[in-house]
């Protein structure tokens, strides 16, 4: 897909709903700064080559990629780059949302898998979203690849 809109007009019927719902609490909650665009195939949200010049080192012609939200075959993935790089704000989510969700918590370095459409913790996703501003992203990414 080359657009968002694209992405979202290729959902299934029965993840459209929830990816939408999604997608509106990340736009919503997302700190000044990052930019929604397509990104690796997904729909991402990125630190624009304006605020970051030297982009993603993987890729320098690629803007910085902070989190990504993609339609997967057994589950919509939500991945943030934040929780992968900062331990603390992992933990805090793991913790949260065990009082947020029913369900045990599926999750790799960055990726949540959101499995139950009806158990979505849209609240606490958009708190995470609010938990890292574009500046505190650059620090802590440039803490790790620029050592």
């Amino acid at each position: 897909m080359s657009t968002v809109k694209d992405y979202i007009a290729a959902l299934p019927e029965g993840r459209a709903a929830p990816f939408k719902k999604l997608r509106a609490i990340i736009k919503k909650n997302l700190p000044k700064g990052f930019k929604e665009e397509m990104n690796y195939g997904m729909v991402g949200y990125v630190v624009p080559h304006s605020i970051y010049p030297d982009g993603y080192h993987c890729d320098t012609a690629l803007p910085l990629p902070f989190a990504n939200i993609a339609n997967q075959k057994n589950f919509i993935g939500l991945y943030h780059m934040g929780i992968y790089a900062t331990p603390e704000l992992k933990d805090w989510f793991v913790e949260s949302y065990a009082e947020a969700c029913k369900y045990k918590l599926d999750m790799g370095k960055s990726c949540i898998r959101l499995k139950k459409m009806e158990d979505i913790p849209y609240d606490l996703i958009g708190e995470l979203m609010t938990k890292m501003t574009v500046k505190d992203w650059i620090d802590r990414y440039e803490g790790a690849v620029k050592k």
